[in-house]
């Protein structure tokens, strides 16, 4: 549970757009573009040779990020890197999900670290109405709050697959209305319940030959220095000190104070000579800078420069990451500002000079350099001017005299926005003079964050990415009947929006946003609208020259602020095009749900198929490997053998078949390598000889994030890095029965209460000619309640995906702002072989659906598959996919060979 100032009421609010520059202008020591705005630049130094220790990794812990088994996903969480995480306790009554025993498996999977438990979330109530005393009224003569604590440390203690990574927080915000908020008259038994609470919890694990169990505290809602001093004494006195020290920094305020908060608590403990005992902020953050790049770099650039733990706050939902990760598997750019973080593992944080630090909502960065890999990084943002950075402490010895730099953009696109890899914006070399590199990158949007990584020269750099040929602001579109309203980005309670404006009341027959784009060429475009509809699916009609193109079928978000993306492929010819969302297709009727905030629309290039390059450096290594810059070419590449492997973070615009393509080169004899795509293996024909060579595998991926990891099974191979593309050909493949099996879930074998529904017209499900949508309900709550799949003639046993189009909005009684919202689950079965289980996240209404993708491994040849749930009752489907983990048969090419080492 968060601060007690959460318990204002949430009301609607129309928030503004993001701002897009479709073009940027940069300047790399002589090299100039166009400038980007006639403002005068903010200045960010960096000093890579003064360095401020190891790299922590704490900062994107998050308060109920993990909501159950599968939700997130496990690639969403493993790219996530997260490290910390505050959950309920075992069987907790405060949230319907976030039981940290259901998800402890994949936070463990993931490279967790440490498990909080917020026991009183034991309580289903908010602000706590439990610890009842002996005299109070209905008390048994015991204070009621112990038998629980022990309860929920018993469990952890002797359900846990590691208890010894748990954290036990006996007391939440104790200062913010729960149980203690007058110090001066509440001291006393405060002090005295830390004791009972603390050696409750102690004679628990005491009990199972566990050792001491790790406790946290206090907990406070703010940083108190008298409480915190009071609390120190006496606890250092009776030998019960916490093992992690705990406070909250939630206010937009506390970007500028947490620092002195920090060398308060430090003054502290000297004071009272204690030992340095490690700090977790185990709730940090306003609605306002979830998913937002510009402003969580702010927090996490702070807390890091501190070397503390930190979590995002829990203003909404258990299991996307604190609003940092979209729908089932996607990733926003809240993730990437994650993915960017975590990936500095391994590193040594370096000095960083912002224009002014401790200021709120102004530009501050962090950086690291790994050495070893030959590789300084940077990442900055929240301001809004461009940023002249001057990179300084680079030695030649380490890069060589000319660098590679190389700059990505993240953008806020939404809570539900499907953010793919963020874009290059700046590829160009530079020489080293005196150990310093000067770069100036535009900047005129406050939300957006920057990576720039520094690197030996490269033959074969990234390119500045082309994709984008258009960015509109809805709110700079001609709109027509509908109403731009200014947002003010200082409201706390609200989500950010792009350019401070956009579009809402877009509720008549007469209102649109018309704009024109100018495209380089004849082809196929994909059309992102950044909007929000209000938990309920809906529609607008698009127009091209002034002609109805098609329906943009919107799924439903939390609300008109909580955004997602919607995508529609138009095919457009050279030159420019009006472009227009409308409410109505003819004029007269209002499209079912076409009351949708518009926030921004983007255009993108597809000719040619949608490629992404994820670089090896840019990989997670693990298991020794390490980065090369030596021949057979100078792009950095990673070494892999034996144990030492490369994953990679791919983001993909839609489920589907993909040409996923390992580059790797060997010095010497070949190698084979083994592919894993979220977490399953498939093996590559082997490389022969010394040589460059590209390893491709047709791969079904589901859409959003996917983790693809390397190995070298035999041999020794160097890995450039990895792409993706999607075009005609993939797509072709989607449609090949022989690899595809696709239909209605109505037209599928029903049993025992599963219901055939019609849907309203506003939803976004698969349609019949006639636009009726029909989905399959009441599926489980029963055994006898199935929807089932009869395998296709063909279909023999090996590796699939099951796609699910699936629907659930089921949540539990409100007691508190928090949408308590549930997960559902079906249990997929195969006749004469296995059964798995797969979450089903809430996604707001019974008729908006979204994409579900289980990988199966079937055992025989025919059996049928089975969908249910005896316990409890599943999503609704509209669709169901069956298709081929891989389409063919993988393949090796040489692009180069006969190369040495050098």
């Amino acid at each position: 549970m968060t601060s007690p100032l959460a318990r204002r009421s949430r009301r609607r609010a129309l928030l503004p757009a993001i701002a897009a520059s479709a073009g940027v202008a940069l300047t790399v020591g002589c090299l100039v573009a166009a400038p980007a705005s006639a403002a005068p630049a903010d200045p960010l130094s960096v000093d890579f040779s003064k360095t401020t220790g190891a790299f922590r990794g704490g900062a994107t812990g998050t308060l109920y990020g993990l909501g159950d088994d599968g939700v997130p996903s496990q690639a969403v969480l493993d790219g996530a890197h997260i490290t910390n995480t505050s959950q309920k306790p075992p069987q907790g009554a405060q949230h319907p999900s976030g039981d940290a025993l259901q998800v402890e498996k994949s936070f463990f999977a993931g490279g967790g670290k440490d498990l909080y438990v917020y026991v009183q979330d034991m309580y289903p109530d908010w602000p706590y109405n439990g610890g009842k005393r002996p005299g109070d009224a209905n008390n048994d003569g015991v204070w009621d709050y112990l038998p629980i604590l022990k309860q929920a440390v018993e469990d952890v203690a002797t359900k846990s697959q590691d208890p010894s990574k748990y954290v036990f927080i006996p007391f939440n915000e104790p200062d913010g209305g729960n149980w203690y908020p007058n110090w001066s008259t509440q001291k006393d038994q405060f002090l005295a319940d830390w004791t009972a609470a603390y050696d409750t919890i102690q004679s628990v694990y005491a009990e199972h030959g566990l050792g001491h169990a790790r406790v946290g505290g206090p907990g406070d809602s703010t940083w108190h220095p008298d409480r915190s001093a009071d609390f120190l004494a006496y606890a250092k006195q009776h030998a019960e000190l916490p093992n992690v020290f705990i406070w909250h920094e939630l206010g937009t305020n506390n970007l500028a104070t947490f620092r002195s908060h920090r060398d308060a608590y430090s003054a502290l403990l000297t004071q009272l000579g204690i030992a340095p005992i490690p700090v977790n902020i185990t709730e940090y953050g306003m609605l306002r800078d979830m998913s937002v790049p510009g402003q969580l770099v702010q927090w996490i650039s702070m807390f890091e420069d501190e070397k503390v733990d930190a979590q995002t706050a829990f203003w909404n939902y258990a299991g996307n990451l604190s609003d940092n990760s979209s729908r089932n598997n996607g990733a926003n750019g809240g993730w990437w500002m994650f993915d960017w973080y975590g990936s500095l593992a391994g590193s040594q944080t370096a000095t960083v000079t912002p224009p002014h630090l401790n200021t709120v909502d102004s530009l501050q960065g962090l950086a690291a350099i790994d050495t070893a890999n030959r590789k300084a990084t940077v990442l900055f943002g929240g301001g809004s001017s461009d940023v002249a950075l001057d990179a300084k402490g680079l030695d030649v010895s380490t890069f060589g005299k000319t660098v590679q730099v190389t700059v990505r953009a993240d953008r806020l696109n939404g809570a539900e926005g499907a953010s793919l890899q963020p874009p290059v914006i700046l590829s160009t070399t530079a020489k080293i003079q005196n150990g310093e590199v000067q770069v100036t990158v535009p900047n005129s949007d406050r939300y957006s964050a920057y990576q720039l990584e520094i690197t030996p020269q490269a033959t074969d750099p990234q390119p500045v990415s082309r994709a984008l040929v258009n960015s509109t602001e809805a709110e700079n579109a001609t709109i027509a009947n509908a109403t731009i309203y200014t947002q003010d980005p200082s409201r706390e309670w609200s989500f950010m929006a792009s350019g401070g404006k956009d579009v809402g009341s877009f509720n008549k027959a007469a209102s649109s946003a018309t704009w024109n784009v100018t495209v380089p060429t004849s082809g196929d475009y994909r059309l992102s609208v950044l909007a929000g509809a209000n938990q309920a699916p809906g529609q607008h009609a698009l127009f091209v020259d002034g002609a109805y193109n098609q329906l943009v079928k919107y799924s439903a978000d939390l609300g008109w602020t909580y955004r997602g993306t919607t995508d529609v492929t138009l095919h457009l010819t050279a030159g420019t095009h009006a472009l227009s969302l409308r409410a109505s297709k003819d004029g007269v009727t209002v499209l079912p749900g076409a009351d949708i905030t518009l926030d921004r629309v983007d255009l993108y290039d597809l000719t040619g198929g949608e490629q992404a390059v994820y670089p090896a450096v840019d990989a997670t290594l693990a298991g020794g490997a390490a980065l090369s810059w030596q021949q057979p070419a100078a792009r950095g590449y990673a070494t892999v053998s034996g144990d030492a492997s490369a994953a990679f973070y791919a983001t993909t615009a839609e489920t589907g078949y993909y040409d996923v393509t390992v580059h790797s080169a060997t010095s010497g004899g070949g190698a084979t390598l083994a592919l894993s795509v979220n977490g399953r293996t498939l093996s590559l024909p082997a490389t022969g000889g010394p040589g460059t060579f590209d390893s491709t595998a047709r791969v079904y991926l589901p859409q959003g994030v996917n983790e693809l990891t390397v190995r070298a099974t035999s041999g020794s191979a160097l890995i450039g890095g990895i792409s993706t593309l999607r075009g005609a050909a993939q797509k072709a493949a989607d449609t090949d029965p022989a690899a595809v099996f696709h239909s209605e879930a109505e037209a599928l074998p029903r049993s025992g209460a599963a219901t055939v529904q019609t849907d309203p017209a506003n939803s976004n499900g698969s349609a019949d000619a006639n636009g009726v949508v029909r989905d399959v309900g009441y599926i489980g709550n029963g055994a006898g309640n199935t929807l089932s799949i009869p395998r296709p003639s063909g279909f023999d046993a090996g590796d699939y995906q099951l796609v699910i189009s699936a629907a659930n909005a089921d949540k539990s009684a409100a007691i508190n702002y928090n949408p308590q919202v549930i997960s559902r689950f079906l249990d997929i079965s195969e006749a004469g072989g296995d059964s798995v289980r797969a979450a089903f996240r809430h996604n707001y209404s019974w008729n908006s659906f979204w994409d579900k993708t289980v990988p199966l491994t079937l055992t025989t040849d025919g059996g049928a598959l089975t969908l249910g749930n005896a316990t409890a009752y599943g999503p609704n489907i509209d669709t169901i996919t069956l298709a081929r983990f891989v389409s063919g048969a993988p393949s090796t090419v040489a692009v180069q060979t006969g190369l040495g080492t050098k």
